[in-house]
């Protein structure tokens, strides 16, 4: 036995007992090394029988065995799927369990069928089955029937969901990888390649080139519809850079580190440009995401669409299983007492019987990918084509016409929700629709003159009206916009959404996003139009009834409404007066300052957008401005130097090389805002000795002064990089970028002579401005 198990005399000697384990430890050497046992069909099957109800292996290394021997080429693979049919069931329970509600549990156990089968080699048996024709260089191919593909990738797939390692592996194995992409032509095993493809990208540690994928573009063209929604599921994992609920988060010094090193555009751009060259893709997108539940039965069976969804949505719910059996039960009974005429007949009367809700819950699922790969295709390299082509296929008026059944639909009792979870759970799917709806917006409208696609023709004459009413030009992007790529119906998509945002509970996950979304629609050069177009709409006073009524506690959503207030106040004298009407007690305007002070991070941007707005009323020569200047309690504070300075000193304070982000280095250009307006009235020099004077007060000489320096020396390597785009600086305060160089240039001058100079503020015992902070 010992000769037979390949142990050696030596450990022989130790009894039967220790056999077992010798024999894994040995095989799992061997795998690792290469060296002696390396798969379970080297072991002698008598030793496998004599061992395998000891070890509770379940008949599994012997079934290996079997298998093995019946996959050489040229063998009768008949006999291989009789052979996993009887693995299968082993593994299968296992997988259920992994993914059950009592998920600590299965976490804390070991899965012991799985482990046995990876372990005799079966992971690598059933990759060497699946790809042997494609190995062989005969003329005639081996055939490989369907249904063994099925099982394969079953089996594989339940392996990964169990032991750890074995996704890793196979993705690692880039010739597999690829070879997975060629099973997904056929539909009947599409929905497991699929599944499996998407379990062992989200671990593969280079991320696949697009590219290298055999005849992609004919391979995609073949999908239908719930095929092309279950492929954008892989294809979020291949286009998706960092992700970017984690990206803010990022230093800016560590992302230039990482930029100087990848010169070339990322696989991820280079992925999504594949993408975008694949004839019809978009279109197909579109139609997509902007179709409605009735559009969704097509002809396919209805068994088989709810099998797919049930996968889709995983193994963990428990309603769409019940659903399933049902509709599976009822099927068989037709069937066999009507013929196939009449059976087709009892299908159709089938499918009209499935739950609305589930009907449109099947649909939101196939939406979220869309929209996702939509949403990073905006943000990428290929912005302006992907923008072009989603106007032109109704992306926009497509998703207005879903907003109220669909996108922002009201939840009833009855509504599906994952099992486990409620409807108001985060990570149900209605409120990921949601999320990634309000997304998709906040991309589309981000600096990009598309963005009065949101608008119908009523609103957008509206918007013409109010600038001719006002004396000032029409925005060259209102008048260009094609009037047939707009919204239909009543109301535009921006109107539809600020309506819901004004309904939205106070504790509701959604008003960042809703902020975020209406935010992007102002950005870039200050529209009064668009300002006025939002504020008849109430839009101001809501924000401010979340601000100081609500006592809004949550920071992501301060820090949005922040945002958004300062975009629909910026230069507009009538929201300053409005803010007047609504702010009108000295109790109400403490606590919206208390509430800009908790966290300047957050609320910088307004107090930008103040102290901007200020300085141009203030240069003004009208009767209505010089009124709303003397009244306007947040006009009347801002003005007092002692505010402004106390603002600078502050923003100065709170951030230093080292830990900037994209999340706070608007701090810094706040700061440098409120010193260009001061250069202007040829202040600055006042405004650094002012510094200087409360460096001392809070005995911390020359601190805030050389953490300033170390800023704007960093403000010169990130800004002045020939990638950087500066127009956002330029639209967001209408000061031309030459400017904004130009005084950080001064105030970094070494001329310790020189006023206007950081360093003449620096006594030469504090003097610490030579440190390089670059990061490695």
């Amino acid at each position: 036995m010992a000769a037979a198990g390949g142990t050696g005399p030596g450990r022989a000697r130790r009894g039967a007992r220790a056999a077992p384990t010798n024999i894994l430890q040995q095989l799992r050497h061997g795998q690792l090394s290469g060296c002696g046992l390396t798969r379970g069909t080297q072991i002698t099957e008598a030793l496998l029988k004599e061992r395998d109800k000891q070890a509770k292996w379940s008949g599994i290394p012997l079934l290996l065995q079997k298998l093995y021997e019946h996959s050489h080429p040229n063998s009768d693979f008949s006999q291989c799927q009789s052979i996993l049919k009887e693995i299968s069931p082993l593994l299968s329970m296992e997988a259920v369990a992994s993914v059950t509600e009592d998920k600590k549990a299965a976490q804390e156990s070991t899965f012991p069928n799985t482990y046995t089968f990876d372990l005799f080699g079966g992971v690598d048996l059933l990759v060497e089955i699946l790809m042997r024709p494609t190995l062989i260089t005969q003329k005639k191919k081996q055939k490989i029937s369907d249904d063994l593909i099925k099982d394969c990738l079953s089996i594989l797939y339940n392996t990964c969901i169990c032991t750890e390692g074995v996704t890793r592996r196979l993705a690692e194995r880039n010739d597999f990888v690829l070879f997975l992409f060629t099973l997904m032509t056929n539909k009947k095993t599409f929905l497991q390649t699929a599944t499996l493809i998407e379990d062992i990208l989200g671990v593969k540690k280079e991320m696949i080139q697009l590219d290298d994928i055999p005849n992609l573009a004919s391979l995609v063209s073949s999908f239908d519809q719930q095929q092309l929604a279950n492929f954008c599921r892989i294809l979020a994992v291949t286009i998706s850079e960092l992700d970017p609920g984690s990206d803010d988060k990022h230093t800016l010094l560590a992302k230039n580190a990482q930029q100087k090193k990848n010169l070339g555009p990322s696989r991820a751009e280079i992925n999504q440009a594949t993408l975008l060259n694949i004839p019809g893709f978009i279109e197909r997108l579109c139609k997509l995401a902007t179709r409605k539940v009735s559009e969704t039965t097509g002809t396919s069976s209805f068994l088989q669409e709810l099998e797919e969804w049930y996968t889709w949505l995983g193994l963990d719910n428990a309603l769409v299983l019940d659903t399933l059996m049902r509709v599976a039960n009822e099927e068989a009974e037709q069937s066999s007492t009507e013929s196939s005429d009449e059976s087709g007949l009892a299908n159709t009367s089938t499918r009209a019987q499935l739950p609305q809700p589930m009907k449109i819950m099947h649909e939101i699922m196939y939406k979220l990918e869309v929209l996702y790969v939509l949403c990073v295709l905006l943000m990428g390299r290929q912005r302006n084509q992907v923008h072009k082509m989603i106007a032109e296929f109704k992306l926009i008026p497509g998703l207005n016409n879903l907003f109220d059944k669909l996108i922002w639909r009201k939840h009833s009792a009855s509504a599906l929700v994952l099992h486990g979870h409620n409807q108001n759970c985060d990570c149900s799917p209605d409120i990921t629709l949601k999320i990634q709806f309000l997304r998709l917006l906040q991309s589309f409208s981000d600096h990009h003159e598309n963005k009065y696609l949101l608008l119908n023709s009523q609103e957008l004459n509206e918007l013409s009206a109010i600038s001719h009413k006002a004396n000032i030009p029409e925005v060259d992007a209102v008048v260009n916009t094609d009037r047939s790529l707009v919204c239909d119906g009543k109301r535009g998509l921006l109107t539809r959404l600020l309506q819901v945002m004004k309904k939205e509970p106070a504790e509701s996950s959604f008003r960042f996003w809703q902020a975020r979304a209406v935010e992007s629609f102002l950005r870039g050069t200050t529209s009064y139009a668009d300002q006025m177009f939002l504020l008849k709409r109430g839009l101001l006073e809501h924000i401010l009834y979340c601000i100081v009524d609500s006592e809004c506690k949550s920071r992501d959503v301060l820090q949005s409404y922040f945002d958004l207030l300062g975009e629909l106040m910026k230069f507009n004298i009538d929201a300053f007066k409005r803010f007047n009407k609504y702010i009108n007690t000295d109790e109400k305007f403490q606590i919206f300052l208390n509430q800009i002070n908790s966290s300047l991070v957050d609320s910088n941007m307004l107090v930008r957008c103040i102290t901007l707005s200020l300085d141009r009323f203030e240069n003004q020569s009208d009767a209505k401005v010089a009124e709303v200047l003397s009244e306007c309690r947040l006009l009347s504070y801002m003005s007092q130097m002692s505010m402004r300075m106390s603002f600078l000193f502050r923003l100065i304070n709170i951030i230093h090389v080292q830990t900037l982000t994209q999340e706070n280095v608007s701090c810094l250009n706040t700061s440098l805002v409120i010193l260009m307006l001061a250069r202007r009235k040829e202040k600055l020099p006042f405004y650094l000795h002012t510094l200087q004077q409360m460096e001392y007060t809070e005995k911390y000489p020359g601190f805030i002064l050389n953490n300033f320096h170390s800023l704007l020396r960093f403000w010169q390597q990130h800004y002045l990089n020939k990638d950087k785009d500066s127009t956002c600086l330029e639209n967001s305060s209408c000061i031309s970028f030459t400017y904004w160089k130009e005084t950080v240039s001064i105030l970094l001058s070494p001329d310790r002579t020189s006023p206007c100079a950081i360093v003449s503020y620096i006594d030469e015992a504090y003097m610490d401005i030579d440190r390089d902070f670059a990061e490695e």
